[in-house]
């Protein structure tokens, strides 16, 4: 066998994650040990697509990982939604791709953009198997009680029901926090919880959209429907509502505009900035109320997971969810870094085992 550079011998794993804004990479082997990784911005929402996530392969990625490229065996890619259909890893077939395009609607920001690179790997190298991972997929496992919206039938028979996200992260954090009673907060640009029973994702904040449930950097999480319905009334058009309840809310809005990062909005609190103040204020008020809601769902909790950018380096969030959970039974706060390529590699190259021998 061939020996990189960084001394890893055998067949190697790339693993894509592309969002509206940034593509990430990295090259691991197939228990999941990362070997290079990073990340670029690209504009995912460009009329053309398809050329950017081209121009970034030739531009960025193929002279980054040049030192592996004859041992990559297969290519793994986060898929955010995968609708009722994929519930397990995928391999990529052109009836799977056409599939995939159909489900963009769901999911615009994120599974278009995964779409578009899946694409331009098929064009730089046809011969290499892809598998999609899904991070709606650990939320199969949701009961019915938890899925289901109070909507009418015909709703619901369209397949609109609480799907949930970051299942790729909460997965990875069921496997490392392992107790009965677990809740995974995934705090970051996107916020999340999973009540997690036996390893099982058993209820989770976000529904439909990744839109739903806390507050995040620029997405409002939930708001009443009846203000939804008030805005349309008065002439809001329904792509101004998209585009402010995603890009223009949350901790963005709260703090009058001043950032959408926690980090920037803790040293401007710490400076007596009254809006940054009520930003985190309102953050950590919905955050302990869905911690509740999911301990509650759970019949208690044996560990609190935090993970994400907020939930791993956010410090003073760590000691007030300490002070303000003393009423929980006794449980254990601890903090795991995210790695959902990891995981990836490791679905990736169980499926494609027969690759890797």
């Amino acid at each position: 066998m061939s020996v990189t550079a960084s001394g890893a011998a055998g067949p190697l794993l790339l693993v894509l994650n592309a969002g509206s804004s940034s593509l990430k990479a990295k090259v691991l082997t197939a228990e999941g040990k990362s070997l290079w990784g990073d990340q670029t911005s690209w504009q995912a929402g460009a009329p053309e697509p398809c050329d950017s996530a081209d121009t970034v392969l030739r531009k960025w990625l193929l002279p980054a990982i040049t030192p592996w490229v004859n041992q990559l065996v297969l290519v793994g890619h986060r898929v955010v939604h995968g609708g009722m259909r994929f519930i397990v890893p995928t391999r990529i077939t052109p009836q799977v791709r056409a599939t995939l395009r159909e489900l963009i609607p769901l999911a615009p920001l994120h599974n278009a953009p995964a779409l578009a690179v899946i694409e331009a790997v098929c064009r730089w190298r046809s011969d290499l198997p892809q598998w999609a991972c899904f991070d709606t997929a650990f939320h199969h496992t949701l009961p019915a009680h938890a899925f289901t919206y109070a909507i009418p039938a015909a709703w619901r028979e369209q397949g609109l029901r609480r799907y949930g996200f970051h299942g790729l992260n909460h997965q990875h954090v069921s496997e490392v926090v392992v107790v009965p009673r677990l809740i995974s907060c995934h705090l970051g640009a996107g916020c999340s919880l999973c009540a997690i029973a036996e390893g099982r994702s058993f209820a989770t904040t976000m529904g439909f959209t990744p839109m739903e449930g806390l507050v995040m950097a620029t997405r409002s999480g939930s708001v009443d429907p009846g203000l939804l319905l008030h805005l349309l009334r008065q002439g809001v058009s329904i792509e101004q509502l998209d585009r402010e309840l995603n890009h223009a809310s949350g901790l963005l809005a709260l703090s009058d505009g001043l950032s959408a990062s926690m980090k920037d909005l803790r040293e401007a609190a710490d400076s007596g900035h009254i809006a940054a103040r009520a930003a985190i204020a309102v953050f950590r008020h919905q955050l302990l109320q869905a911690i509740g809601a999911m301990a509650a769902s759970l019949g208690g909790v044996d560990a609190i997971a935090l993970t994400g950018g907020i939930g791993e380096h956010d410090h003073v969030l760590r000691q007030e969810l300490v002070d303000n959970l003393a009423w929980l039974p006794p449980h254990r706060l601890v903090v795991v870094p995210a790695d959902e390529e990891g995981l990836i590699a490791r679905q990736c190259a169980a499926e494609g085992a027969d690759l890797l021998s």
